[in-house]
């Protein structure tokens, strides 16, 4: 019953929704075109504002609309990537300070590509009662027995900062990650 849901995202590149790199148009191509969902329950980040007020908005947004838990929004499942270098939302190995900010969302800068992109921090993340990483492709098989196996050079990766602070993390990985 897709109309008892509520969407937001974790992160979005700062292009607008009929950009093929927009996380927001990916998955209304993918999946919400192909649904039953009033676009009301569907709350995207605008890429193509300002960076910076389009976080406060979507910040605003959140708290006021999502239930709270430690005076956090409290997201009931949060679905987040791996990247090969260890990135998951858009916090990247160089911008640690977004695990531990106390803001909602954030701007980042992709450091490959200097995109601004506009994430969620880790101390919102954390406060879900359900994380999945969701993990595909042989790249990330170093990044992710890393943080798996609690080795030192998890300590570079912020995917390894994703710990809930009352709730479950779940890995599900494909065939090419491990094998």
């Amino acid at each position: 019953e897709w109309n008892k849901l509520n969407f937001y995202w974790v992160d979005e590149r700062c292009v607008p929704p009929d950009s093929p790199e927009s996380n927001f148009g990916n998955a209304y191509n993918t999946l919400f075109r192909n649904v039953n969902i009033s676009p009301a329950r569907l709350h995207r980040i605008k890429g193509e504002a300002d960076p910076k007020k389009e976080a406060i908005r979507y910040s605003e947004l959140v708290k006021h609309n999502v239930p709270q838990n430690d005076a956090l929004p409290h997201f009931d499942i949060i679905l987040l990537g791996l990247g090969e270098d260890g990135h998951t939302a858009s916090i990247f190995p160089n911008q640690m300070q977004l695990i531990t900010s106390e803001k909602l969302y954030e701007t980042a800068i992709q450091p490959k590509t200097g995109q601004t992109r506009i994430t969620m921090t880790g101390s919102l993340i954390n406060n879900a009662k359900c994380i999945y990483f969701l993990v595909s492709g042989k790249g990330k098989s170093e990044v992710l027995n890393a943080i798996l196996n609690s080795s030192e050079a998890a300590d570079e990766y912020p995917a390894n900062y994703i710990k809930p602070v009352d709730g479950e993390l779940l890995w599900v990985v494909d065939k090419s990650v491990v094998g």
